[in-house]
C-alpha cells in the first residue's frame, strides 16, 4: 500500500514537501517513482530514485526544482517540491513503476495565486 499526502494549495513560487507510507512490501528493494497526473491528462513521471539513494532522476519538467528522498528504515518516500509553477497543478502519487500502475492513493496539489 502507498499513501501520499502533504499536498495542498500554494501560491506560484512556493514549496512544498510531499510524503509517501509504504506497507506491505520491502520498500527497500524498490526503486520508486513519484507520477503526476494533471486535469484531463495522463500519468507523468517527476522523478526517480534508486533503493540506496545513490541515483535519482527527473524529466526537465521538474529537474533542478524537485528532489527525492527515502528513509528505508522508515519506508517513507518524499518529494520535496519548490520554485512551484501553476503547470505543477496534479494529483501526485508514489509508485513501484515509472508509469504508475502500482500507485496508491494520491495527493493534491495546487498551485494557484
Amino acid at each position: 500500500q502507498l499513501v501520499a499526502s502533504g499536498g495542498g494549495l500554494v501560491q506560484p513560487g512556493g514549496s512544498l514537501r510531499l510524503s509517501c507510507a509504504a506497507s506491505g512490501f520491502t520498500f527497500s528493494r524498490y526503486w520508486m517513482y513519484w507520477v503526476r497526473q494533471a486535469p484531463g491528462k495522463g500519468f507523468e513521471w517527476v522523478s526517480e530514485i534508486n533503493v540506496g539513494s545513490s541515483e535519482t532522476n527527473y524529466p526537465d519538467s521538474v529537474k533542478g526544482r524537485f528532489t527525492v528522498s527515502r528513509d528505508n528504515a522508515k519506508n517513507m518516500l518524499y518529494l520535496q517540491m519548490n520554485d512551484l509553477r501553476s503547470d505543477d497543478t496534479a494529483v501526485y502519487y508514489c509508485s513501484r513503476d515509472r508509469n504508475g500502475a502500482s500507485r496508491g492513493q494520491g495527493t493534491q496539489v495546487t498551485i494557484s495565486s
